[in-house]
């Protein structure tokens, strides 16, 4: 909902013609709300790359080009601001994130981004003093790399939270860490068998260590205490606030739960939706075909314009550090291939099911052999159900065999990389890397393999596993080594990107994947007035400093959703 500032400057949403000063008098130009000028306006339309300028009204673009062009839609009550050389992107779309239960982390026991076991140790004590009284103490965001073969022991947390139950998701999403009482709690033991898509971590002796891996996590998640639908909300508040920051304007949830989606329905019909988004439905494995009718249910009940639930989410394996990516060759030292969660014949099934009820279709598939078992799926569907326009992806796409890259070219699959992971930081070096051995080693998040196809590529960032800031990813993409680091050898010299195509997968390919691509992605005449505004040109900037950048001001629909140090937009902020 616009401010009273922003009102009095005539700076709607982009909702309608209330307070519009839109409508030209006869022959002369519409008449801008907003215009922006002396610019440096990288525009994502091949036809007009530059521009120095733009004009607004009712959050369309009515002049993108020359500042002339622009102000030739001022009127009396046009507010023209001078950006002084800012660099002006359409709004950044990240396509693979999880805003809900991310903002929900930040609210609990935040671990994300904690580099050594003391800080662990320090953090989880005060968690616990700060949390005192609730039933469990809750969080997540601990790093693997922090611990031996990324398993760390309930003794360890029983030393410092012993008699309450402590359940800390790990950063990746794919295995829990618990304490003793948990444990308890939870009713697991060493007679407890492992679940059929799950690991439960053992002792010498057997008895569970402390850590659960994949399906195994559920047998201690029906024990949390439950969340409340002002819980969700309020972890897409945070969330959206985040994106916003960043410059995003477009978010594709990527596991949407029925509560994850009422979370997204609520803000949207209190005019708090920050951002456009598509929800990804989560899709239940073991319900097969049966859940579509309810998935459908729910996307088709939606009729609000910046938000839809037209995709399904299907997880196809899991984590190489866990050991459960699916791969088509053993783990080094091992005779395992990891695990694909479903059957091929019965992914098959629902892919075929999901592709003919008009879903597009995003899958997880981490190791080589779930690449192309998905690939396979998708191949399938196309051909046995009728022709329509599709937008189905695979994301993280972190092994492949180089036999299937052209794949995603030939039968317009969509391929999602998350860019920050592109580097050989510890989860590379010590979890995955002696567990492929050096030449499946050299196929690791092959970015530019892919791009160099001609396929679709976009990016995000998997928050809350990594950074949100798609700035960070773009430094990794271009660089194949981690932001800060001064210029040095790229870790897999062939896959570095350059700009123009990183950009592009953060911006106007994302909106294509989201269906979005007729209203934003690129900043074009007609287009909604989806943009971020930078303190510096990433053209004149170092490829490994383009981290340090920072977003001035966010705008979706022609409204300032974010406002920072610099912003020289009068607008609202959430």
């Amino acid at each position: 909902m616009a401010s009273g500032l922003l009102a009095l400057l005539g700076l709607g949403l982009g909702c309608g013609p209330r307070g519009s000063t839109r409508a030209p008098e006869e022959g002369r130009a519409p008449v801008a709300e907003l215009v922006l000028t002396h610019g440096v306006v990288y525009t994502l339309d091949p036809s007009r790359p530059w521009a120095e300028a733009l004009a607004i009204a009712d959050g369309e673009l009515l002049a993108v080009g020359t500042n002339d062009a622009a102000l030739r839609h001022r009127g009396l009550r046009t507010r023209v601001v001078d950006l002084a050389g800012q660099l002006v992107l359409p709004g950044f779309h990240d396509a693979h994130v999880h805003p809900v239960t991310g903002g929900i982390e930040l609210s609990q026991c935040d671990l994300n981004g904690i580099a050594d076991r003391e800080q662990l140790r320090k953090t989880v004590q005060r968690c616990a003093q700060q949390q005192r009284g609730r039933p469990w103490l809750e969080g997540g965001g601990w790093d693997l790399t922090l611990f031996p073969q990324g398993n760390p022991s309930r003794a360890w947390l029983d030393a410092i939270v012993p008699d309450v139950p402590v359940y800390l998701s790990s950063a990746d999403g794919h295995s829990a860490w618990l304490n003793g009482e948990a444990l308890r709690r939870a009713g697991i033991t060493a007679d407890t068998p492992d679940p059929p898509h799950g690991r439960i971590e053992r002792d010498a002796d057997g008895a569970p260590s402390g850590v659960l891996r994949e399906d195994a996590m559920e047998l201690a998640q029906e024990h949390l205490p439950p969340l409340r639908a002002a819980d969700y909300e309020a972890g897409l508040r945070r969330g959206l606030a985040m994106a916003n920051r960043f410059g995003i304007t477009g978010l594709h949830e990527a596991n949407g739960s029925a509560e994850v989606l009422a979370a997204y329905e609520s803000l949207a019909a209190a005019g708090e939706l920050t951002a456009r988004v598509v929800v990804a439905q989560q899709l239940e494995p073991s319900q097969g075909a049966a859940q579509f009718s309810e998935l459908q249910r729910r996307r088709d009940r939606i009729a609000h314009p910046r938000l839809r639930a037209t995709a399904v989410k299907i997880f196809a394996d899991g984590v190489i550090e866990a050991g459960t990516a699916a791969l088509l060759r053993p783990y080094e030292g091992s005779e395992s291939t990891g695990t694909l969660n479903l059957p091929p014949e019965q992914l098959h099934e629902v892919v075929r099911e999901a592709d003919a009820r008009g879903f597009d279709i995003h899958v997880h598939a981490i190791g080589d052999r779930a690449i192309r078992v998905t690939l396979d799926a998708l191949e399938a569907a196309m051909r046995d159900n009728p022709p329509r326009s599709r937008r189905h992806v695979i994301a993280h796409l972190q092994l492949f065999d180089p036999a299937d890259i052209p794949r995603f070219e030939s039968l317009g699959v969509i391929a999602s990389f998350q860019p920050l992971w592109a580097y050989a930081d510890p989860y590379i070096v010590d979890l995955t890397i002696p567990v492929l051995g050096p030449e499946r080693s050299r196929w690791l998040y092959p970015i530019g393999s892919v791009m160099a196809t001609g396929a679709r590529v976009v990016m995000g960032s998997d928050w809350s596993v990594s950074s949100m800031d798609p700035l960070q990813g773009i430094t990794v993409a271009l660089t194949r080594r981690s932001t800060g680091q001064p210029p040095g050898p790229a870790w897999i010299p062939e896959e570095v990107v350059a700009l123009e195509p990183v950009l592009a997968a953060y911006t106007v390919q994302g909106a294509y994947l989201d269906r979005w691509d007729d209203v934003t992605g690129s900043l074009v005449e007609g287009k909604r007035a989806d943009l971020a505004v930078l303190d510096r040109n990433l053209f004149e900037v170092p490829p490994h400093q383009i981290h340090e950048a920072r977003v001035v001001t966010t705008m979706l629909d022609g409204e300032v959703v974010y406002r920072g140090e610099g912003d020289r937009i009068v607008g609202s902020q959430r």
